[in-house]
């Protein structure tokens, strides 16, 4: 991934002559996506209501992104945004950044089917600056460097990018082809699985998170082994789990877990599930594979507690 930053977060795009589209649910909201889009270097081509969004993102000839900021439930006028919004950029028509506040997550997540769509929640400038990037990035020539060494948010920037590039080294890593993932699934696929209480996995979760009453938080991140265990105990206590109660367990910030989550998914470790009494909600859970690997990996260790 191509490195960027400035002293303001600010990205210089090869080609910025398209316009961003910005809905927004409030002028406050609307304040803090025009910040971020300006700081990016980009320019604004219209600022919209929510309800008035879907009618010119369909009319408008050409875009470079769409970013939504949502600070309050708009119903179905929102759904409809964001369906549109995930089935654009499916098709490659822009880019967009959805950004939300931690109460809305269950219901933007329940819409956004696409895996191009930037999900952030309660973002600060940089989160904000790394997901716009990361989504023009997918549709648009390289970004145009300036001068990294002089800039004190450089730092933090190449963090962000890092860790997005460690996702999915990780998860490749985690699916090194056809041939090994079939290899894989035999392997963990014959013979009886040991019954695997819920109160041994909870354990090991709570030994996890009393670590942060001695040290950082950041020392231990390790977000995909926490959703893990998470959806494993939730299966064995027969529970569902939405998106946002899942980013919690994670125990790093939303916007981080929401980028695991869609990178597990997308290797197929875990399933979205909707909510068949709620259109607005979305269940995740283990994939039958994961969810064996899972049980034959607390058979090995036995009476060790896997922290």
């Amino acid at each position: 991934m191509d490195a960027y930053s400035s002293e303001t977060a600010h990205i210089d795009y090869c080609d910025s002559s398209a316009p961003v589209l910005v809905a927004a649910s409030s002028d406050t909201a609307m304040l803090k996506a025009a910040q971020a889009i300006t700081a990016s270097g980009l320019r604004i081509g219209a600022k919209l209501k929510i309800e008035e969004a879907v009618g010119r993102i369909k009319a408008q000839a050409q875009a470079t992104a769409v970013w939504v900021e949502l600070d309050e439930d708009f119903g179905e006028e929102m759904d409809a945004l964001i369906s549109q919004v995930s089935h654009d950029v499916s098709l490659g028509c822009y880019a967009a950044v959805v950004s939300s506040t931690a109460p809305l997550l269950d219901k933007v997540s329940a819409r956004i089917d696409e895996d191009n769509v930037e999900l952030i929640v309660d973002a600060d400038e940089l989160q904000r600056a790394t997901a716009l990037a990361l989504a023009v990035s997918r549709t648009k020539s390289p970004l145009r460097l300036r001068d990294i060494g002089a800039d004190n948010s450089a730092e933090r920037l190449r963090q962000l990018s890092e860790e997005v590039n460690r996702i999915a080294t990780t998860l490749a890593r985690l699916s090194a082809g056809p041939a090994a993932s079939s290899k894989t699934t035999q392997q963990i696929s014959t013979g009886e699985v040991p019954p695997l209480s819920a109160d041994t996995v909870a354990n090991v979760i709570r030994a996890r998170r009393l670590r942060g009453r001695f040290f950082p938080d950041e020392l231990f991140a390790d977000p995909a082994w926490d959703m893990l265990l998470d959806l494993l105990q939730a299966e064995i206590r027969q529970l569902r789990v939405p998106v946002s109660s899942l980013c919690i367990a994670a125990a790093v910030p939303a916007t981080t877990a929401l980028r695991w989550l869609k990178m597990l998914v997308s290797q197929g470790l875990f399933i979205r599930r909707a909510d068949p009494h709620d259109g607005r909600r979305v269940f995740v859970e283990l994939a039958p594979d994961t969810s064996l690997a899972m049980r034959r990996y607390f058979a090995e260790v036995g009476g060790i507690l896997a922290v």
